[in-house]
């Protein structure tokens, strides 16, 4: 999948996320999550970060790639029910670009 389709499929899923904010939890289950709150969504995107783990050290690509989408997804939720966006993370993204990673951890770190 070329860079631009993965962020063409990213942003389908994010307006959909959107979509469902208000839809009834019986038959979304984006709305269910939301109805429960983001303690909840952490709680099960951290799960899904578990699965993801497990998978990645292990010989399925499609394991992998499947626990990836969820993982994905899970997180999609969470920023919306923490009312950021995609564009608030790929500004985060843009502005540590160039920055050596010990660098930007060892700014963190003094906060």
């Amino acid at each position: 999948m070329a860079d631009a389709e993965l962020g063409r499929a990213l942003d389908r899923l994010w307006q959909v996320i959107l979509s469902r904010r208000g839809a009834d939890p019986q038959t979304s289950y984006t709305a269910r999550l939301f109805s429960r709150g983001r303690a909840k969504i952490a709680q099960k995107l951290g799960e899904e970060a578990v699965e993801t783990v497990i998978e990645g050290v292990g010989d399925n690509p499609a394991a992998l790639a499947g626990e990836s989408a969820d993982l994905l997804y899970h997180l999609l939720v969470l920023w919306a029910a923490a009312g950021i966006s995609p564009k608030d993370v790929a500004a985060e993204l843009t502005r540590r670009e160039g920055t050596p990673g010990i660098t930007e951890k060892r700014a963190r770190a003094k906060l």
